[in-house]
């Protein structure tokens, strides 16, 4: 079994180098105390003034001066150029739930791939911490107290099908793909509850939703997590 560089038994955050203040790292860390950078996310932990329990990347995108800031035996370095510093990061966490400050904003190919990222990640539970909103990877089924009128969007990375209740539009029996129908600029009735055929539905709901989302991938049994190969959710090829 491999050895992850951290275990934790609540959740973590994981600071990255997109647009984000201190106050978010802030908010991440009252949910998850542990806090790891991805590269060029220790930038960000510096001006937050938080001690990292790990770095984790290729070092490309820090100087060696904030880097320097975290005990060497807390920098690990990982050089392969085929995944992003967020991929190197997160699959080397092993946490009930993942608070990410700092993947969305700034530049749309970074957003594009850190949404890649948790789609290829499905036993993660992690939630990014944007702006204006919370972006996570739908697991198989999914319940949140939201209120009449909150926005409520989702987005397939790839051909997914799924139910719901409390949208405005219910998804049930739409076959949803990226390049066709979509649920985005959906909206709640009130409560929303969510299932999925597949870990391929990204879901977006206002930001005051953290620490309700973090709460409810954390805690969900081993029965309500999508297994950790994704591959196997790949349609098999003709024969």
């Amino acid at each position: 079994m491999k050895q992850m560089i951290i275990q934790s038994a609540n959740p973590v955050t994981l600071l990255g180098g997109g647009d984000a203040l201190p106050t978010d790292v802030e908010a991440a860390m009252a949910l998850a105390p542990t806090c790891v950078a991805a590269d060029g996310g220790a930038e960000l932990a510096a001006r937050a003034g938080v001690s990292l329990d790990a770095v984790i990347g290729d070092f490309d995108s820090v100087s060696p001066e904030t880097l320097a800031l975290t005990p060497s035996d807390r920098q690990h370095h990982i050089a392969e150029q085929d995944s992003t510093d967020f991929d190197k990061a997160l699959r080397n966490i092993d946490a009930p739930a993942v608070v990410g400050v700092g993947f969305l904003g700034a530049r749309l190919d970074h957003q594009l791939a850190a949404l890649n990222v948790l789609t290829s990640h499905p036993a993660c539970g992690c939630v990014l911490l944007g702006a204006t909103e919370v972006v996570f990877l739908c697991p198989p089924a999914f319940r949140i107290q939201t209120a009449l009128g909150d926005v409520v969007s989702l987005f397939p990375m790839a051909p997914v099908s799924g139910r719901s209740s409390g949208l405005q539009w219910e998804i049930d029996g739409l076959a949803l793909d990226p390049v066709g129908q979509t649920s985005t600029s959906n909206a709640a009735t009130g409560p929303i509850a969510l299932t999925m055929d597949r870990p391929a539905m990204i879901v977006m709901l206002p930001r005051r939703y953290l620490g309700a989302v973090t709460q409810a991938l954390a805690s969900a049994p081993p029965s309500a997590r999508w297994p950790a190969r994704v591959e196997q959710y790949t349609a098999p090829t003709p024969s």
